[in-house]
């Protein structure tokens, strides 16, 4: 202490604990609790409560209180208060959005957000502490769901679903058909949230068969695992595909997998064209071993025009371990994705989950036969895709030979 507790407790009169007052400030901004700082000084534990909390007398002058928060000590993900009171005051200077993030080490929309969202709704102008206060509320969680306070909504929804419709297909209709009433517009993460956070009261829990998918549940993200390669031909991976397949104007350049049956006993072999989504079925009846794979693939690449036999990008199946073979037999160069990277074969994933409507998880796919392959496949061939303008994949590969 920089200053001498006094000794004498005999009252002082009208004499101010000045000294006092700055140090119990210090020793709660230290930690210390109302009673222990009181008790270090020698002061009443009331005296402390008036010194904390502030005196508002109506015939005595006021006394503000002692603040206690501490500024905080690092960057955070929200605005702070004090960043709310710089970005008002740089307003009233006509700062501009992205100055002010500057100076604040944020992102100009951040910025930009923060004074649309939480500015006065009548006159428009930014006050710091209001601010605050509409952030402060906002945030705490969970939030009323919105299909769960709207009957109707909930209703039109569910009744979507039972027509198989996927949520995005859902969303853009409700929008088609309610225009003028944003109470029924929802986007389609909102409807998958309401299938798979069950036991509130939102859709109904076999609503969740309806889905492509199959899931009740959502799938987290599994962890990229390092795998060596497995296979005695070296890999070509697709880090060193030619560039020009990744733009998808040349028509030829195929990407291919499995989707397995039940208990991993079948499997049905795909193939989509990258430039069209053109869809070709592998009919694998016995197994899908390496050479089983080897020859429906030979077979399916001996049937396909010159200019359509390109290249073949697969991931780093077993199947494929007699990679080297194909190529020799077909002329087809095989690229190979990296390991737990699905989204580098992005066409075929999405063509893999519209066919789960045909052949289920869970079923064996060795009842299918070559003919139910070839329809399956012309049924997809033959659907209008957004991706394509609304083309269908026979329609562009029709247009792209053409070419």
């Amino acid at each position: 202490m920089d200053f001498e507790i006094r000794g004498d407790r005999t009252p002082q009169g009208p004499r101010k604990l000045s000294r006092e007052r700055e140090a119990y400030s210090r020793l709660v901004q230290q930690g210390y609790s109302n009673s222990e700082a009181c008790r270090v000084l020698g002061v009443d534990r009331r005296t402390g409560n008036k010194w904390r909390n502030g005196r508002f007398e109506r015939d005595r002058k006021p006394v503000p209180p002692i603040r206690t928060v501490a500024p905080a000590s690092g960057p955070s993900r929200y605005l702070r208060e004090d960043e709310r009171i710089h970005v008002a005051d740089r307003l009233r200077e006509k700062a501009t959005v992205r100055a002010i993030a500057a100076e604040l080490g944020r992102s100009p929309s951040t910025i930009s957000r923060e004074i649309r969202r939480n500015r006065h709704p009548d006159s428009g102008a930014y006050r710091p502490h209001a601010a605050q206060a509409r952030a402060d509320a906002r945030r705490p969680r969970p939030k009323p769901r919105k299909i769960l306070q709207n009957p109707g909504l909930r209703a039109a929804v569910q009744a979507m679903l039972d027509e198989k419709w996927s949520p995005e297909q859902i969303c853009h209709a409700l929008r088609q058909n309610f225009p003028d009433r944003p109470e029924m517009h929802v986007v389609h993460e909102t409807v998958y949230q309401a299938l798979y956070i069950q036991g509130r009261g939102q859709l109904r829990r076999e609503l969740a068969g309806a889905l492509r998918s199959g899931r009740a549940r959502r799938r987290p993200q599994q962890q990229a695992n390092c795998r060596k390669p497995r296979f005695t031909t070296p890999m070509v991976m697709i880090s060193e595909r030619p560039p020009e397949i990744e733009d998808r104007a040349v028509p030829g350049h195929w990407e291919g997998d499995l989707i397995i049956g039940k208990d991993g006993k079948s499997a049905i072999g795909t193939l989509v064209e990258r430039a069209t989504r053109y869809v070709t079925l592998l009919h694998l009846p016995g197994s899908y071993s390496a050479e089983a794979v080897l020859t429906a693939l030979t077979t399916t690449a001996q049937t396909l025009p010159t200019h359509l036999k390109q290249s073949l990008t697969w991931d780093q199946g077993t199947e494929m371990a007699r990679h080297g073979e194909f190529t020799l037999a077909t002329d087809i160069p095989v690229y190979f994705c990296d390991p737990a990277s699905p989204w580098q074969r992005g066409s075929n994933e999405n063509t893999n989950g519209l066919l789960r409507q045909y052949f289920p998880k869970g079923t064996d796919l060795s009842v299918h036969s070559p003919g139910h392959l070839i329809a399956v496949a012309d049924q997809l061939n033959r659907r209008p895709r957004k991706t394509l303008g609304w083309e269908t994949p026979a329609e562009r590969l029709h247009k792209l030979i053409a070419a």
